[in-house]
């Protein structure tokens, strides 16, 4: 079981791009979502690092920052080819006219079209596999603390799943003297039979039973599970409803409360789950 809540990240140093950062968020979310936050020249990359993403992450989501620090952004151009020409030109001016002005080298780069910065464009095919790399090891940190913080919350589950099994054994044993009792005070068939439609609480218990089984089978699965122990809580959540609505017992009616809770808890646990 992995929660959608975590945080994974990785470092490394590669030549001659330089050390590369992939820092890795997710969140709640009802389906996958990918946000991303790129260096310049990486963006021609985003749709590769999705696919990687989604290869091990279903559901939540993920804030993917990635960061390249120690490459040269630009270089320094100097056509000289026009500096040639320039100079060529100027020097026959000065013959032509009989000057003797010099002329520096700070007149001559601020000639225009001499000097010039050229970004220094990142290769996508050479630099791929090495942020393939950096993505897959900030994957796996981010895995490893969402499966953490999954055992924790699959703990608390089943800790809570026990929880309504007691409270469910409970009603039973109180609901069976109270029904009892209260069927003895009715004179009529009639009345009994009337009593019992509206009070009779036999067949949501049962129906609560098999979703709890049914809820703690699914927490031993195997991969996404959220949506459906969701799904199930609900469930648990409709039939506590109307043992609540059908209760005419003060004892019942508590134990009732409790289990109302305690399903809360519940779905609000399930919210977090992949």
């Amino acid at each position: 079981m992995q929660s959608m809540t975590g945080f994974g990240s990785c470092e490394l140093e590669v030549k001659p791009f330089g050390k590369i950062c992939v820092e890795l968020r997710s969140s709640n979310h009802k389906f996958l979502e990918t946000v991303f936050h790129l260096s310049e020249g990486l963006l021609s990359l985003e749709d590769k690092v999705k696919k990687e993403i989604e290869s091990k992450i279903k559901r939540g989501r993920v804030t993917c920052a990635i960061n390249i620090w120690g490459v040269k952004s630009s270089q320094v151009i100097i056509n000289k080819p026009l500096l040639r020409d320039y100079l060529v030109s100027l020097n026959g001016i000065k013959k032509q006219f009989r000057l003797n002005d010099g002329m520096s080298i700070n007149t001559l780069i601020h000639l225009p079209g001499v000097l010039s910065l050229e970004e220094n464009a990142v290769s996508r095919a050479k630099i791929w596999p090495k942020l393939k790399t950096v993505v897959g090891r900030a994957l796996n940190d981010l895995a490893d603390t969402r499966k953490k913080e999954g055992a924790s919350i699959q703990g608390a589950l089943k800790n809570w799943a026990d929880l309504l099994n007691a409270n469910i054994g409970a009603v039973k044993t109180r609901f069976k003297k109270a029904i009892a009792d209260k069927l003895q005070s009715k004179d009529t068939d009639e009345e009994r039979s009337s009593f019992l439609k509206d009070s009779d609480i036999t067949e949501e218990v049962q129906r609560l039973s098999f979703h709890i089984r049914n809820f703690k089978s699914k927490l031993a699965k195997i991969g996404p599970i959220g949506k459906e122990l969701d799904f199930i809580a609900q469930e648990m959540q409709r039939e506590a409803n109307t043992m609540g609505a059908k209760s005419f017992d003060s004892g019942v009616s508590a134990r009732v409360v409790q289990i109302k809770s305690t399903i809360e808890k519940i779905r609000e646990q399930v919210q977090n789950i992949e």
